[in-house]
């Protein structure tokens, strides 16, 4: 295994070995899980100023511009991060590793914790009157199937389900693949990221779709498979050096996420009710300018090469922290706003990011807590 302690100029390439699935760990790799689940925070917190529903009302420009802030500027790229975060180490898959076995691994380390909080959401809060006891019966009847209300955020899970489905598929042609050939794939999949402009600016049915047929025809080379894609080409070909990393990274995600920004603020005029689909118009992970940010965050965070050890403890905790993270974000979020998203406890420029800090650290104690509890793998991951 090559020595990444030494090189100063390290390529994509050398991390070519470390990677193998289920190795040691990776510095930069931790560093993406803490502060993609920590921008994951912040941008629910965000979500606390625009109120529920699909019609939103922006109270004044404070709130328009901090939320362009801190959840177009910085918060989108999150969960792109983790997607390639996984895509990273699992693909290929380690030789000699079956399809069974792979599903076993890994669908046993996400699905008991899964399912245990999408009971916990189901049914917890009606034990202090956020809902009935009818209403929680009704949506633990429905777990086998969808998310409940009070857990929209496990939304996530499903895609990352999906993606583990579909590795030990692509998983061949990836290790055999040559950059030119991923790269023809990754131009297919950047070009599909126009596909939500195109449904609401040009048309709600493109290339196939109908009332019949929803999958139309870039369908099989668009959405987060394109991430995964993306990472093995950035681990096993991109050869640049740190200097070009840190150079190209920055500029792609400055444009990137300066366009995630000024999509929200350019439509969030305050006193004008909007839709949720009209104001969040570009803030698909598979976007253009979200794929583009991802991409310049992933090279930025690619120069990291030491991680001390509470990085490494923190990242080891990361999925129940998103797992958990909303039980204690509503109510931190409740006593910061004091009831009214216009004149909040704190100013909105610094109540967003209390909301996220606080509900991280919550997250970080309470996860500890029940890592040191026997069986806690199957609450927490």
């Amino acid at each position: 295994m090559k020595d990444l302690k030494k090189p100063r100029n390290l390529s994509l390439s050398d991390f070519r070995e470390c990677a193998r699935p289920y190795a040691e760990r990776i510095a930069f790799l931790d560093y993406i899980r803490v502060i993609a689940c920590l921008l994951v925070m912040v941008g629910h917190a965000n979500g606390k100023f625009l109120g529920g529903g699909q019609a939103l009302l922006i109270a004044n420009e404070d709130i328009r511009l901090w939320i362009s802030v801190y959840d177009g500027f910085f918060c989108r790229i999150s969960v792109p991060l983790f997607m390639m975060t996984s895509a990273f180490l699992l693909v290929p898959l380690k030789s000699g590793v079956t399809m069974s076995q792979f599903y076993h691994r890994r669908f046993l380390r996400i699905l008991p914790p899964f399912i245990c909080f999408l009971v916990l959401y189901a049914v917890l809060p009606a034990t202090w009157g956020a809902f009935t006891w009818s209403k929680a019966i009704s949506q633990l009847q429905m777990v086998p199937f969808n998310f409940p209300m009070n857990g929209a955020h496990l939304w996530f899970m499903y895609p990352l389900i999906s993606i583990y489905l579909i590795i030990p598929v692509v998983s061949p042609w990836l290790e055999k693949s040559s950059a030119k050939d991923e790269l023809i794939f990754l131009g297919i999949f950047a070009f599909s990221t126009f596909i939500p402009w195109l449904h609401r600016y040009v048309s709600p049915k493109l290339w196939g779709e109908c009332f019949w047929n929803q999958f139309h025809a870039l369908w099989y080379c668009s959405g987060f498979l394109g991430y995964l894609v993306l990472a093995h080409y950035l681990r096993v070909h991109l050869k640049w050096n740190q200097r070009k990393r840190l150079l190209i990274g920055s500029i792609c995600f400055l444009l990137g996420a300066l366009f995630t920004a000024w999509s929200f603020w350019w439509k969030a005029v305050p006193g004008i009710q909007i839709t949720r689909l009209a104001l969040e118009w570009s803030w698909g992970a598979c976007t253009p300018n979200v794929l583009l940010a991802t991409f310049g965050a992933f090279l930025l965070f690619t120069c990291i090469q030491k991680a001390p050890r509470w990085i490494n403890g923190l990242a080891k905790l990361s999925f129940g922290m998103y797992l958990m993270h909303i039980f204690f974000l509503t109510f931190i979020a409740e006593w910061i706003i004091g009831g009214d998203v216009a004149h909040p406890q704190l100013p909105v420029w610094l109540a967003i990011p209390v909301i996220g800090l606080l509900t991280f650290l919550c997250c970080v104690v309470t996860t500890k807590l029940i890592s040191l509890i026997p069986g806690s793998k199957f609450v927490i991951g």
